[in-house]
């Protein structure tokens, strides 16, 4: 193998920033910020999901992102702070990180949904897809 996940998360950790959640739970309702949940839908349905967060499952990323795509999503278009997360903090970082080479401002949310939610921290139902 070339190169394995843990390389690869190393190299995104060096470019992509990270916020903790105790730092996000703060402003996630912030105008500029958008969380973008990348798990997958089943996981959604089992452990709910960051209030007002928008879903992108991770497979489709570079597609909505990509205004010339025709899956392109308007959201991925505004000007804002698009904060990623999955459930430990791994997809995401990769998510982060290629979004942010898509021309985005993305941060990655360290320790996931899971960490959100062991903290107490609100948790939506479900949620909001694409």
């Amino acid at each position: 193998m070339a190169k394995g996940y843990k390389e690869m998360l190393a190299e995104a950790e060096g470019i992509v920033a990270s916020v903790e959640g105790e730092d996000m739970a703060a402003r996630y309702q912030d105008a500029d910020i958008v969380m973008v949940d990348i798990r997958d839908p089943r996981e959604l349905e089992r452990e709910g999901m960051i209030p007002g967060a928008f879903h992108a499952p991770r497979g489709m990323l570079e597609f909505w992102i990509d205004p010339e795509s025709p899956y392109h999503k308007p959201r991925f278009a505004e000007d804002r702070t698009f904060v990623f997360y999955c459930a430990s903090g791994w997809r995401s970082l990769l998510a982060a990180r290629l979004a942010q080479e898509m021309g985005l401002k993305a941060l990655s949310l360290r320790g996931g949904f899971g960490d959100w939610k062991k903290a107490g921290r609100p948790v939506a139902e479900g949620g909001r897809r694409g």
